[in-house]
């Protein structure tokens, strides 16, 4: 596949919440980020605050508004907090803008200089599902603590083991999944690299469907989902009700020993869904051997899954919002490049569970 829109990562996810600095404190204490640069009134910015947050190549900016007439505060009454900017590095932004609207991207700022006196880079982007965008970011001489109208302010984290955003799924409405599938391959170049259906993530209650978007390198995975019919009203309606329309439900944080991270983040405070016990009992005839402990992994909630090129070890946590909308998957992958296939069917009735604590199955 071409890569039309010369992509080179992503670059930050930007959150657009209530109150930045108090967000910031729960990454940094929560997940282990730390802080390393700051804009806001202090830096001559008037109109927004923002925290700009770091672990491994994962990075993480948190926005709040100044006044309740920007477009930030609208969103934050609309969606609660959220994501707002999946951002990504590209070799010449204005060439990829150029070419993402020629292929029918819609735009939503063009292209155009952010300086300071660190140098420049040169940024752009456009609309994808829901309120969410893509920026296009490029650089020219930038060479500061972070992004130009950010000044130094590193706070250290205790950091956990991330090491970068693995995917970040993306929830639609109902009929919408095909219609996004196929604006990542029209305007990104990306291929289908999994289909889930009904069959694949469904229990007695609810069901989804699934495509994962991916880059050539797999580097960039965006899976989007769809509410399937079913008896009750599935995670996807769920959250497309709280959010209140299309968004991104997940950020999946690549580790390096999963074990170790989920450790500290469940002694942080970080709460994770739990699968019934049972799980366990059938793990070893459904995955084979791995090499590590069955008893650690039932004790700390880990999923594990296999596929013809490995193995990978997987956990959700709950909502991290009042509103049942964002949440973080951490994965370690030994080889596997799936999303946790033969984990759906027990990962999804604990779903279930929380949804009809919260009155919403």
């Amino acid at each position: 596949m071409e890569n039309p829109l010369k992509l080179k990562r992503i670059h930050h996810v930007e959150f657009w919440v209530g109150n930045a600095r108090q967000s910031a404190y729960f990454y940094r204490q929560g997940f282990g980020f730390s802080q390393v640069a700051y804009s806001g009134l202090e830096t001559g910015q008037r109109q927004r605050a923002s925290y700009a947050l770091s672990q491994g190549k994962a990075n993480f900016i948190l926005t709040t508004p100044m006044t309740p007439d920007d477009l930030a505060a609208d969103h934050i009454r609309k969606h609660g907090d959220g994501v707002r900017d999946i951002a990504l590095e590209v070799e010449d932004a204005d060439q990829a803008f150029a070419e993402a609207v020629r292929r029918g991207a819609q735009a939503a700022e063009e292209p155009h200089d952010v300086r300071d006196e660190h140098g420049a880079i040169r940024r752009a982007a456009v609309h994808t599902y829901g309120d969410t965008i893509h920026s296009l970011i490029s650089y020219k001489d930038y060479e500061g603590p972070f992004l130009p109208g950010f000044v130094a302010a590193p706070l250290a984290g205790d950091d956990c083991g991330i090491l970068r955003v693995d995917h970040i799924v993306g929830n639609v409405e109902l009929g919408k999944m095909q219609y996004w599938a196929d604006y990542y391959t029209r305007v990104f170049g990306f291929h289908r690299y999994i289909t889930f259906d009904d069959k694949d993530i469904s229990t007695e209650y609810s069901a989804l469907m699934s495509i994962v978007m991916s880059d050539d390198s797999h580097s960039v995975k965006f899976p989007i989902n769809e509410p399937a019919a079913a008896r009750n009203k599935s995670q996807i309606q769920e959250y497309i009700e709280a959010y209140g329309g299309a968004g991104a439900q997940h950020i999946a944080l690549q580790c390096k020993d999963v074990l170790y991270t989920v450790r500290k983040l469940q002694r942080n405070g970080l709460d994770f869904l739990r699968v019934p016990d049972a799980y366990y009992d059938a793990l070893p005839s459904r995955v084979g051997p791995v090499e590590e402990s069955l008893a650690e992994l039932r004790s700390l909630g880990i999923l594990v899954d296999r596929d013809e090129e490995g193995y990978l070890l997987q956990i959700f946590s709950k909502p991290v919002e009042d509103r049942p909308t964002v949440f973080f998957e951490v994965i370690q992958r030994k080889g596997s490049r799936g999303f946790g296939k033969g984990n759906f069917k027990a990962l999804f009735e604990s779903i279930e569970m929380e949804q009809a604590r919260r009155g919403n199955l």
